[in-house]
């Protein structure tokens, strides 16, 4: 069967990002011309992995971020299983061109979503969360210049979605807190910190998570039971490198650490 134009740009982004090398572009005739088939290129990463995908993140989800890299909202992306990392495993950023971690939040899917036409509710979409992790997401594009290609580029290239440290399982007072005012903070040892609320992703990350969802069930896409979403930056990303000892505190709920 003949591969389409989506397969085709899948299989150049996959190579570029196995080989840890950058793009300029895609062909001309490969370039995806909509949202849609943005996500359908993205879609063949999960077939192409051989573990499979841990979930879904979202990415610029401030008007900073959106900003900064041309886009006119957030974008969702699949977490690849092989791009997971435990806590006592090494990440090797040598071929990351943004080397930046960013604090976020992770909530396990316990209910399938299937795709809605009325869309879901925050209520609807809260009553199928199962459990609330720590996450750390170290991103990076398979663009050299990816600020400047636009959200459909962005999307193609898996929302920027990278190397995913999944953390502990947050305690279950979570659920009696108010997210979006929960204040956060990202450091290293050397004394480098950005300090962060939940609000700023897109205004909380049950707000996110909502958003996700049905992001998803527009592209006719279901968000699986067991499945993980990592809701986007709480802090401005911060900038590391090897030997750092991350520390992403969530304040009365625990703190993730992580050495490079």
């Amino acid at each position: 069967m003949k591969e389409t134009k989506f397969e085709l740009a899948a299989k150049i982004i996959w190579d570029s990002w196995q080989g840890g090398k950058v793009l300029s572009c895609l062909p001309d005739d490969l370039v995806p011309n909509s949202r849609s088939e943005a996500y359908k290129i993205q879609s063949f990463y999960e077939n192409i992995s051989e573990k499979g995908v841990l979930g879904w993140k979202i990415a610029a989800t401030s008007k900073a971020g959106q900003n900064h890299i041309g886009a006119s909202g957030p974008m969702a992306g699949r977490i690849l299983s092989e791009k997971v990392f435990s806590l006592n495993e090494k990440i090797d950023l040598s071929n990351n061109t943004m080397s930046v971690a960013e604090l976020e939040f992770v909530f396990e899917i316990g209910k399938t979503l299937k795709p809605n036409d009325n869309g879901y509710s925050e209520e609807e979409v809260m009553a199928s969360v199962q459990n609330l992790y720590s996450g750390i997401e170290f991103p990076d594009s398979r663009f050299k210049n990816y600020t400047d290609l636009g959200e459909e580029y962005l999307i193609a290239d898996n929302a920027c979605a990278h190397h995913f440290v999944l953390g502990s399982k947050l305690p279950d007072i979570w659920r009696s807190i108010d997210l979006s005012a929960h204040a956060v903070e990202l450091r290293v040892m050397d004394g480098i910190k950005e300090k962060g609320l939940g609000s700023n992703v897109l205004g909380g990350p049950t707000i996110a998570l909502t958003w996700l969802v049905n992001e998803l069930s527009q592209n006719n896409i279901t968000l699986h039971a067991g499945k993980m979403v990592t809701t986007g930056t709480c802090t401005v990303p911060l900038p590391v490198k090897k030997g750092d000892l991350i520390i992403a505190d969530y304040g009365k709920l625990g703190n993730l650490e992580f050495e490079l």
